[in-house]
């Protein structure tokens, strides 16, 4: 079974950046569209940045222009750079692989742990 290992969250003031990383074990992880996800309280879980093997990019519009995703392939490593952070942004975030490249569905239908981002006004 691929591991997804997340980590950088935190406590963060409105207006402040984080930086998360995912760590993923797949040795298809270069060709992998790789996706941040995140889940809210009492919401959904939804992709909100998306980066395909060759490093072009979809972001959700509620955090385009806020967040970059960006992929080291040497490292298996997949990471969300998040400033000018909003309360709304308060989550538990989460990376899976793509299943297909346009769309949301992870390609593992099973996550990690998940880093807790905090952002209070």
């Amino acid at each position: 079974q691929v591991q997804l290992v997340e980590s950088g969250g935190g406590l963060v003031q409105a207006g402040g950046s984080l930086r998360l990383s995912c760590a993923a074990s797949a040795n298809t992880f270069s060709i992998n569209a790789m996706g941040w996800y995140r889940q809210a309280p009492g919401l959904q879980r939804e992709l909100i940045a998306a980066i395909n093997f060759d490093s072009s990019t979809n972001y959700a519009d509620s955090v385009k222009g806020r967040f970059t995703i960006s992929r080291d392939n040497a490292k298996k490593i997949v990471y969300l750079r998040m400033n000018s952070l909003k309360p709304e942004d308060t989550a538990v975030y989460y990376c899976n692989a793509l299943g297909l490249w346009g769309s949301s569905i992870p390609l593992y239908n099973y996550w990690g742990q998940g880093t807790q981002v905090t952002v209070s006004s």
